[in-house]
C-alpha cells in the first residue's frame, strides 16, 4: 500500500461570476464558468504512525496547523477511515494568496484525492465533493477536475467540455484581497434575467463574449491597479481580461502563446506584480 504521494494542486479563473441572491445562511447562490490553468501548487502526503496532523507551508498569510484548510481535509478523511493513522503534508506555494486564484480551496482537494487513494477507502468523487463543501464553496469543482458552469454555491457542477484551449497571462499585484469583505460590501441589483450560457464555444472570441464578474463592482473601486492591469492586457494584444473570483488577480486571454509571452515579459519588466503565463487544462 502507497505511504506517500505528491500532487499538483492548479489554480483557476471565473469565466464568469453571476452572484444572484444572498441566502439566509450567509452563502451567496452563484452562477460561474470555472477553468483551471496550469499554474500549481504541491502537495505532498506521507501516511506516519500516530495520528498527529502536520502542515508545513511556510508561505506568509498561510497557516501550518489547524487554521490550515488542508489540515481540515485530513481530519475529515482521517476520522472516516477510522484506523490509527497520522498524516504529514508539506506544500509548495506557487499561487498567490488570497488571490482569487483557489489556490488553498485546490489544496485542500489535493488532499481528499491523495488521503482517498492512501487510506484505501474507495470514497467516489460525488462523496468526495461533499466532504469539501463544508470545507470550501470552491472545493468541490477542484475535487472535479474538469471545466464546470458551477452552481448553487459552487457545488452543484455541470461539465463544460469543447472550450477552447487558451493561453492565460495572470497577474497580481500583491494586494490579498479579503473574499469575505468583498461579499459583505456587494450590492446586489435587481436583474431582469441572467445572461445565456451557450451550448458551446468556437474559439477564445467566443469565451470572450461570456466574460463577467459582478465581484468587480466591489474590488475594483477600492484597489483601481485592478482596473489599470486589465486596459495593460488588452493593449498588449489580450482577446479579453477579467478580475478572477474576489480579486485582485486579473487574467487576459490570448489566443496565441508568442503574444502572451511577450505581455508577460512586457509586465513583468515594469512592475513588482507577480506575472505567470500558462496554459488551460
Amino acid at each position: 500500500m502507497l505511504q506517500s504521494i505528491i500532487l499538483q494542486a492548479p489554480a483557476k479563473v471565473n469565466y464568469r461570476l453571476d452572484v444572484i441572491a444572498r441566502r439566509p445562511d450567509g452563502y451567496h447562490e452563484l452562477r460561474m464558468i470555472m477553468q483551471r490553468v496550469n499554474l500549481c501548487d504541491q502537495v505532498s502526503l506521507k501516511l506516519v504512525d500516530g495520528n498527529e496532523i502536520k502542515v508545513s507551508c511556510g508561505r506568509e498569510g498561510v497557516p501550518d496547523g489547524e487554521g490550515n484548510i488542508a489540515w481540515k481535509a485530513a481530519r475529515a478523511l482521517l476520522d472516516l477511515a477510522g484506523q490509527p493513522s497520522g498524516v504529514e503534508i508539506a506544500i509548495q506555494k506557487n499561487i498567490p494568496v488570497a488571490a482569487g486564484l483557489g489556490g488553498g480551496s485546490s489544496d485542500c482537494a489535493a488532499v481528499l484525492l491523495g488521503l482517498n487513494e492512501l487510506l484505501g477507502l474507495g470514497l467516489s468523487c460525488e462523496q468526495l465533493m461533499e466532504i469539501g463543501v463544508k470545507l470550501g464553496a470552491d472545493v468541490p469543482f477542484f475535487v472535479f477536475q474538469q471545466t464546470a458552469l458551477a452552481e448553487g454555491i459552487g457545488e452543484k457542477l455541470t461539465p463544460l467540455t469543447g472550450l477552447p484551449p487558451a493561453w492565460v497571462v495572470l497577474v497580481n499585484p500583491n494586494l490579498p484581497v479579503s473574499t469575505a469583505w468583498v461579499y459583505k460590501n456587494l450590492q446586489l441589483t435587481q436583474r431582469e434575467r441572467l445572461a445565456t450560457i451557450p451550448d458551446s464555444f468556437e474559439d477564445v472570441a467566443s469565451i470572450c463574449r461570456v466574460l463577467s464578474n459582478d465581484l468587480e463592482s466591489v474590488t475594483i473601486p477600492a484597489f483601481p491597479v485592478i482596473s489599470e492591469i486589465k486596459d495593460e492586457l488588452i493593449a498588449l494584444g489580450a482577446c479579453c481580461s477579467l478580475m478572477s473570483g474576489s480579486g485582485p488577480t486579473v487574467f487576459g486571454l490570448f489566443d496565441n502563446e508568442a503574444t502572451a509571452r511577450a505581455a508577460g515579459e512586457a509586465l513583468r519588466g515594469n512592475n513588482d506584480w507577480f506575472v505567470a503565463v500558462v496554459e488551460t487544462v
